[in-house]
């Protein structure tokens, strides 16, 4: 028998995943990470010294208690303008380096620990195809940017509709392809393995340890693939192909996403919200948001900007409401997901990484407060994302430039 047709054979003798869970039994916890690629104006974002709310955070007033924000926070290291956008959820620093090489992002460690019984152990999602560096913020072990999602019509139908007789044996033949490419692989890695000297083993280790996980992944595939779909009451949406109205595009991703994780489709979601290139369907915008960003401190454009941002802001107001909305045991959806929103620019006009803008929100933390750090000697990002990964259950005390938890962020 050949690898291929045991891993096809070995579902039968594997314990399956759980598809369900008993009425008293909590809901899972998930994570939503959502990077604002061009960042926010600090004058609008961040509260005045002695305030905890801002002319942005105004507009999240109707969910107060429910969220945290930060300042004086940033990834040490991580510069290089808008390259920094790929490095948000990993942390690897001088992205804008020809040497640079990324590394392993917050999402996938949390989908490695706690997706594994979803049928997508991660979704990557991006309301927009573009030319930058932040259409996806996942990222793998081995430093590849995961591509993301950009229809939603293709997003519904991998969540929602169940795939034809003839789409289904397609997708077996692709997980088979995939199984006779890792025998390949694993024979001339073997070989190999001989010849390998001695400091060289534990990279060919790890190299086996990875082709075990996507053994595990391709089974998993096989088991999923002959499960039932849940079922929404929600018509599958159209494509907007306007794509100056990323406004639009948010909130309908936004509705996905809260579908994808209340049937437990996935708990790890990642999504950007990228309005590279684009004049925003906005009342009042007449220019591209790149290049408002860039307004050299000129009222006009600072206006324009605003309109956008704030209307980025209600449309993630409106994300939170609809969490808050789906009662779950022992809480809300939005109680059992952590919400990340920020971004790795913290002034796009001056391409500062420094000072990012950041909102925590659910995820079962105590609420209601806004963290003020050194804004000149910042605290690393990384803190509270070991804060998030012990809060979901995950038993670490390091990640990237990490130097401990987060100090104020409270279960």
């Amino acid at each position: 028998m050949n690898r291929r047709h045991f891993l096809r054979a070995a579902g039968a003798c594997l314990a399956l995943p759980s598809i369900g869970r008993a009425a008293d039994q909590l809901p899972s916890r998930r994570l939503l990470a959502i990077h604002v690629p061009l960042g926010m104006m600090p004058a609008f974002f961040f509260p005045k010294t002695g305030e905890t709310s801002s002319a942005y955070l105004h507009l999240l007033a109707a969910h107060k208690g429910h969220f945290s924000t930060f300042a004086g926070i940033s990834h040490p290291g991580v510069d290089g303008n808008h390259h920094a956008g790929q490095c948000f959820l990993t942390g690897a620093p001088h992205p804008g380096q020809p040497t640079f090489r990324n590394s392993l992002s917050l999402d996938q460690l949390v989908a490695e620990k706690i997706g594994l019984d979803t049928r997508f152990q991660s979704l990557a999602v991006s309301v927009r195809k573009g030319e930058h560096y932040a259409d996806s913020i996942a990222v793998s072990r081995s430093g590849v940017v995961l591509p993301s999602e950009t229809s939603a019509e293709r997003l519904y139908r991998r969540l929602f509709v169940a795939g034809t007789t003839e789409e289904k044996a397609a997708t077996m033949r692709r997980i088979e392809a995939g199984g006779s490419v890792l025998d390949l692989i694993l024979d001339k890695a073997r070989r190999l393995e001989k010849s390998a000297a001695p400091q060289d083993r534990e990279r060919l280790d790890q190299y086996f340890q990875s082709v075990r996980e996507l053994e595990g992944r391709l089974q998993r595939n096989i088991e999923w693939e002959n499960r039932p779909k849940p079922k929404v009451d929600y018509p599958q949406p159209k494509d907007i192909a306007d794509a100056n109205e990323v406004i639009a595009r948010s909130k309908l991703m936004f509705d996905l996403i809260r579908l994808a994780l209340q049937t437990d489709s996935t708990r790890v979601v990642t999504l950007s919200l990228s309005t590279f290139s684009v004049v925003p369907h906005v009342p009042g915008v007449k220019n591209e948001t790149h290049g408002l960003t860039h307004h050299g401190n000129e009222p006009e454009k600072i206006a324009e900007l605003r309109k956008i941002e704030e209307a980025q802001m209600v449309a993630f107001a409106s994300l939170l409401q609809s969490l808050r909305d789906v009662n779950e045991t022992g809480g809300t959806l939005l109680d059992h997901t952590q919400v990340l929103y920020g971004s790795c620019l913290g002034n796009a006009n001056s391409h500062s990484n420094q000072n990012l803008p950041l909102i925590l929100a659910g995820g079962g933390f105590k609420h209601g407060g806004h963290h003020r750090f050194d804004e000149q000697n910042n605290k690393p990002l990384a803190n509270l994302f070991v804060s998030m990964l012990q809060r979901l259950g995950i038993e670490v005390d390091k990640f990237a430039s990490s130097t401990g938890s987060m100090t104020g962020v409270e279960i």
